[in-house]
């Protein structure tokens, strides 16, 4: 079996509703995702998706259970060390791009670059790439207002693998545009997961886009099982 990039192993999330009742969004939820792997994570609204990508990427620490990225246990890390590991290690993608509307797309993927001490040459340099490899490079000088949906959302993608990372986590990656569209930026990510190798677990309502991916895991009442 191929090494394991990300594992999650007995991870559990309960929010608090006042002083007697609680939310277990979370319970046990055990998951490995195996290098260059593309894994699709399928569940309602309000199932716990979001919050089993941000433990998952470092945003949020769990009540139970332990984090692994690269074989590393991510669990009892100093505050500095987690922004560190999330910086160089992990990539997110989101619903909405939430890309800084006054710089240009190929300074949106500069910018974490630079935050991450490497020279501003290669920084350019490797934005430029990846704008080339999902097919908007001609847009590189374009504010995200002078981009289409598709467009931006492309370009937050290159941005999420700006540094490198290992593992890249989506949230609903292609939620907010229309079905092709949807499909275009779709093949877009996948060309991107497949050409670096990376794993990648994508959160999705689409379930034709996850039959596209390894395989489908579905979050059941705080579990994840095979879909």
């Amino acid at each position: 079996m191929s090494e394991a990039m990300l594992r999650l192993s007995g991870v559990e999330k309960i929010y608090n509703r006042g002083q007697t009742s609680e939310v277990r969004v979370l319970n046990g939820v055990d998951l490995t995702l195996a290098r260059g792997e593309m894994v699709a994570l399928v569940a309602p609204s309000g199932a716990g998706k979001s919050t089993l990508l941000h433990i998952a990427g470092l945003l949020d620490t769990p009540d139970a259970g332990r984090v692994e990225i690269g074989g590393e246990d991510m669990t009892g890390l100093t505050d500095r060390r987690r922004t560190m590991v999330r910086r160089q290690e992990v990539g997110f993608v989101y619903q909405f791009h939430h890309l800084l509307p006054e710089f240009s797309a190929l300074e949106n993927i500069v910018l974490p670059q630079l935050a991450n001490g490497v020279a501003r040459r290669d920084a350019v340099a490797r934005a430029q790439a990846l704008l080339e490899q999902v097919g908007v490079g001609a847009r590189a000088g374009h504010r995200p207002s002078a981009m289409s949906g598709g467009e931006q959302q492309r370009v937050a993608f290159c941005r999420a693998l700006a540094n490198g990372p290992r593992v890249l986590l989506a949230d609903e990656p292609t939620g907010n545009l229309d079905p092709g569209t949807s499909d275009q930026v779709f093949a877009a990510l996948t060309g991107l997961v497949r050409g670096t190798g990376l794993s990648a677990l994508i959160a999705t309502h689409n379930l034709d886009l996850a039959a596209r991916m390894d395989r489908i895991l579905r979050l059941d009442q705080g579990q994840v099982v095979p879909g």
